[in-house]
């Protein structure tokens, strides 16, 4: 599970570049960059960081509550599902943000509901170190969202 969130995260870093060389090339050649402002390129940049690594945690997490569930303790299934979940959400705004994509806002006000309720699932188990480390993130990961759309005028 986590080479597949490098591969995708290193993937989506090198889209992110060839959308900055595009962009930096049209506005030397006098066109409209799809860019955002400096301002809310640093907040997205924030923003891919913090889903990335929640994603790489929450995988992490998932294969911690897989081992969990196989000595015999049922409830971290529901754990299980909604850090797989969770992980895939935020890798996918993790990739959408680091290129400043169009879809940028609505997947991460999406990742900001699902990181608050895997957070809030993990932290039914926050006795355990891997699941305190999960909510954690998830909470930094939902705040990074929140603070991206903020900072893009959007309410949270």
């Amino acid at each position: 599970m986590m080479s597949r969130v490098l591969i995708v995260c290193g993937l989506c870093v090198l889209a992110a570049g060839i959308t900055a060389v595009a962009d930096d090339a049209a506005t030397k050649a006098g066109g409209n960059p799809t860019a955002k402002p400096d301002m809310h390129a640093a907040h997205m940049e924030q923003c891919a960081k913090a889903c990335g690594q929640c994603a790489l945690v929450c995988d992490m997490c998932a294969a911690h509550c897989a081992k969990m569930v196989a000595e015999g303790k049922k409830d971290h299934l529901t754990t299980l599902k909604t850090c797989q979940d969770c992980a895939s959400v935020c890798a996918a705004a993790a990739c959408v943000t680091a290129r400043s994509g169009p879809f940028s806002e609505d997947i991460c006000k999406a990742c900001a509901e699902v990181c608050k309720k895997c957070g809030a699932e993990c932290d039914k188990h926050a006795s355990d170190p891997m699941m305190k480390r999960c909510a954690d993130e998830c909470k930094a990961c939902e705040k990074a969202c929140r603070d991206m759309l903020g900072a893009m005028g959007h309410a949270h």
